[in-house]
């Protein structure tokens, strides 16, 4: 299938896939004679992957870091939370995973860590313009 009716069935838009293809999320697509891209279903079912892998927070270079390995995965989804340990492949994913998650969730409570803070600032500078209005009253 040619670019925009893979991206219309991936529910994505052409320049997104030339987007990962550029970024080594997907493999770069066969062409035809008049230079086309073409992409097969599991092409489509790839892009599915990496979108529901970025809807979870993670960055294009944590998914990039992982494109070796996302052939393993079955169909169009994500696995559930009760993914055997296999051997060869699914292994290697699941360990390169977990890096990843580790990475990111490291980055996530740096990230609640200086919000919060900044809650805590801000909520000291509204006490104060509070108590100076009420004082100006």
């Amino acid at each position: 299938m040619r670019i925009g009716d893979a991206a219309a069935a991936a529910g994505t838009t052409p320049r997104t896939l030339r987007f990962y293809e550029q970024r080594g999320l997907l493999d770069p697509a066969p062409r035809t004679a008049t230079g086309q891209r073409t992409y097969r279903p599991r092409d489509v079912a790839r892009v599915r992957i990496i979108r529901q892998l970025l809807a979870l927070g993670l960055t294009v270079a944590d998914v990039a870091s992982m494109a070796a390995h996302l052939h393993v995965v079955e169909g169009d989804s994500l696995p559930g939370s009760a993914v055997p340990f296999e051997p060869g492949g699914r292994a290697d994913l699941l360990r390169q995973a977990g890096r990843v998650a580790a990475h990111r969730l490291a980055a996530l409570d740096a990230q609640i860590s200086r919000l919060s803070a900044f809650r805590d600032d801000l909520a000291a500078c509204h006490a104060h313009f509070e108590a100076l209005d009420s004082a100006a009253r």
